[in-house]
Parts: structure tokens; C-alpha cells; sequence
């Protein structure tokens, strides 16, 4: 973990959006975190579970794509812009809400296996109190491109490296 989130190393608008930061990347492992805001609760007025959910997927999602970066490394490999090869593409997560979320979340991802096209993860949700608030576990698909109506084909969108924005 570091003293500041990384930079996410794919601009994902909805994540920016929900106000997700990057603090953990490496050796098959990602922390992500966020702060409860009146957007994302329920009528419960916790959080929805389709925020935990998301925090869930992102976080596993970047689990797996984590092997090839220590995390040592992570903060300048991110801010460099270094390819981390294929994206992933979620095909399978199974969720479980153990109690209600409010205030700050720390999702915590791990990469329990992998082949040459699938990632098999598993992800924790805590409150600021380190309880669990939710478990998931999930099946990912590595692929260089999206596939899209009309036989389109959408590339990764790569966030920007500290040099794009030196050059803005």
C-alpha cells in the first residue's frame, strides 16, 4: 500500500465518476478506496450495493491485471504509462453482503489464478472499522480488444502518462 493513490492505469469514466482511488497494485493484487457519498446509498441511506459491487469488480479487475508489476514498482510503472497488457472483461462474479457500508470503503482484490485467457479472483469489501461488509469472487477474460457491433473493435483507453499531461 502506498501513502497516496497510484494512478489508475486505464481511464474508466464511470470509476472517476464514483470517486474510486488506486492504492494498491502489484504481484496479483489491488486495493482500491472510497468515500460514501449521498450518491451512492440506497434508501437505507447505506451504501447501494451496486457501488460494492462495482468497487468489487474494479478492484479484482486490477488484481489480475497486476502479475507483471511488483508493487514497489507500481507508482512509476502506472505513471509512466507502461502497456500492462490485455484488459479484462468481467464474465462471471458472484456477490455476498455480509453488513450495511457507510463512510470510507477499502476493497481489497487477489488474483487466486490464471491461464492464458481467464483470471480467477477473489475481493473483500471493509469499513473504516476493518469489518467486512462483502465478498465476491470472479471470472475475468483477458482480451487486446472489445468486440462490437459491426465488427468494430474498441481498444483499451489508456489513462494519460505524466508526460501527456506535461505536453497539454
Amino acid at each position: 500500500m502506498t501513502a497516496t493513490p497510484l494512478p489508475f492505469p486505464l481511464r474508466i469514466p464511470f470509476v472517476e465518476q464514483l470517486g474510486f482511488e488506486l492504492w494498491g497494485f502489484g504481484g496479483g493484487q489491488a486495493e482500491v478506496r472510497m468515500d460514501i457519498a449521498e450518491t451512492h446509498l440506497n434508501s437505507w441511506e447505506v451504501a447501494h450495493g451496486g457501488v460494492l459491487m462495482t468497487l468489487l469488480d474494479v478492484a479484482m479487475a486490477h488484481a489480475a491485471r497486476s502479475t507483471d508489476v511488483t508493487t514497489a514498482a507500481a507508482r512509476s510503472v502506472l505513471q509512466d504509462g507502461a502497456d500492462l497488457g490485455p484488459g479484462v472483461a468481467t464474465i462471471e462474479m458472484k456477490t455476498t453482503f455480509m453488513r450495511p457500508a457507510e463512510g470510507q470503503l477499502r476493497a481489497a482484490g487477489r488474483l487466486l489464478h490464471r491461464t492464458a485467457t481467464l483470471a480467477f479472483c477473489e475481493g473483500s469489501v471493509f469499513n473504516e472499522a476493518g469489518a467486512l461488509c462483502a465478498h465476491a469472487t470472479a471470472t475475468f477474460k483477458y482480451l487486446r480488444a472489445l468486440p462490437t457491433t459491426g465488427r468494430h473493435a474498441k481498444a483499451l483507453q489508456r489513462a494519460a502518462t505524466s508526460t501527456d499531461k506535461e505536453s497539454s
